[in-house]
Formats: structure tokens, C-alpha cells, sequence
């Protein structure tokens, strides 16, 4: 089964830098399941994010990569999860990032 995990960006991505790696124990992420996430695809589709740089904007997750999430994009993707009751802990941690204004990062699975 595949699976996300969500961080928050202490110090905002640096333009050119690209974040390939997988360091979840660096920005303090969560794990969702596929399935809750697969049943908001369509809304997250409408948002935008990066895709691994700050150089290359898209609309929704990268499924099987990495998402940069800036702090404009946060209250779209808050609003697009909380009505799965099952990513309640996942918009937990986007109003977390949403109070300090912080980017989130996503690392597809």
C-alpha cells in the first residue's frame, strides 16, 4: 500500500535547491495512507504546489515524489482534507504550518 508523509519546513526552500531526498525525521512528518488522500485527489488537483523545487509549479501532489507546499496554498489544502475525518491529523499539522507560515513538504511513497 502506498503512503505519504507530511513535514514542515523550518527554514523556507531555497529557489534552486532541489529536495530529493527522503528525510522525513528532518521536518518531524506524518504518515497517511493512500486511500483517505485518493478520495481528495480531485480537490488537490485545483491547488498549487512544487514539484522537488521551488522552479517548477503544478497543480496537486506528487503521487510518487516530492511536493513543496508554500504557506498561500495551505488554506486550500486545509480545506481540502478536513472533511476526510481520516486526515484529521494531517490537517493538524497543516494549521500547524498555517500559524507560522511555514512550508510544508509531501514525500510520495
Amino acid at each position: 500500500m502506498a503512503k505519504h508523509e507530511f513535514g514542515i519546513f523550518e527554514i523556507a526552500p531555497q529557489k534552486g535547491v532541489r529536495y530529493d531526498e527522503y528525510e522525513p525525521h528532518k521536518y518531524g512528518c506524518i504518515s497517511v495512507s493512500d486511500e483517505p488522500l485518493d478520495s481528495v485527489a480531485h480537490k488537490l488537483q485545483k491547488i498549487d504546489f512544487y514539484m522537488h523545487t521551488t522552479d517548477i509549479k503544478a497543480k496537486g501532489l506528487a503521487w510518487c515524489g516530492v511536493t513543496l507546499i508554500p504557506p498561500g496554498s495551505l488554506d486550500a489544502f486545509a480545506d481540502a482534507v478536513g472533511e476526510k475525518s481520516e486526515l484529521a491529523e494531517l490537517e493538524t499539522l497543516i494549521r500547524a504550518a498555517q500559524k507560522d507560515n511555514k512550508w510544508m513538504i509531501h514525500f510520495g511513497l
